[in-house]
């Protein structure tokens, strides 16, 4: 063979092993977004299995608030439902969209249970409800800890996908963009409060 023959093998080589390397670097950036997702899941399901506890041990005292308690129940099943989809694909900005959309409203209907029992000093005062509370409290905290180690895999992987050279292996293996997670609040609950004497 001869010595251009050579210098070919050796270039083609070379850019073989870049390829692998390159999609190999894709491959493990995506497996950290899944499992960064993994516990976000895990966080969600302790959330999950908190709600039904809220609910009954509310259930006694607010005999005339079943509306609110059947929106947390319906929430938490609209949640359930949404964290089983975004678990088979946790790269997909869609299911990623529903599950925010769906664990908003749950955020919603367990503020409004809340603020109801708050109305309710025996319920107030149960230790039951105070320490179902107290975890649902800790598990958000834990939530919002999980979402930003999303969050900062998905923005590796994304910078690492739309860099050149590594885009065009991306472009061709189909590697798409991972989504960011939000905040579930709305705008308007964003907004600081006025206080007005």
């Amino acid at each position: 063979m001869s010595e251009a023959g050579w210098v070919l093998l050796a270039l083609l080589a070379v850019l073989l092993v870049w390829v692998v390397s390159a999609y190999n670097r894709l491959v493990v950036l995506k497996n950290r977004i899944a499992n960064a997702f993994g516990q976000i899941d895990v966080q969600l399901k302790r959330r999950h299995d908190l709600v039904p506890n809220l609910v009954e041990t509310a259930r006694g005292y607010l005999k005339h608030e079943a509306e609110t308690l059947q929106a947390v129940i319906a929430a938490r099943g609209q949640a359930v439902g949404a964290a089983q989809a975004a678990r088979a694909a946790p790269t997909d900005a869609a299911r990623m969209g529903q599950l925010g959309q769906a664990e908003a409203l749950l955020g919603g209907s367990l503020g409004r249970l809340l603020v109801v029992a708050e109305n309710y000093p025996e319920l107030k005062a149960d230790a039951t409800m105070r320490q179902l509370s107290e975890e649902l409290t800790s598990t958000e905290n834990r939530i919002g800890f999980a979402r930003q180690a999303y969050n900062d895999q998905a923005l590796e992987f994304n910078d690492a996908a739309t860099q050149f050279p590594a885009l065009v292996i991306a472009r061709l293996f189909g590697f798409g963009a991972a989504p960011m997670l939000r905040s579930t609040q709305s705008t308007e609950e964003r907004e600081v409060p006025k206080v007005q004497f």
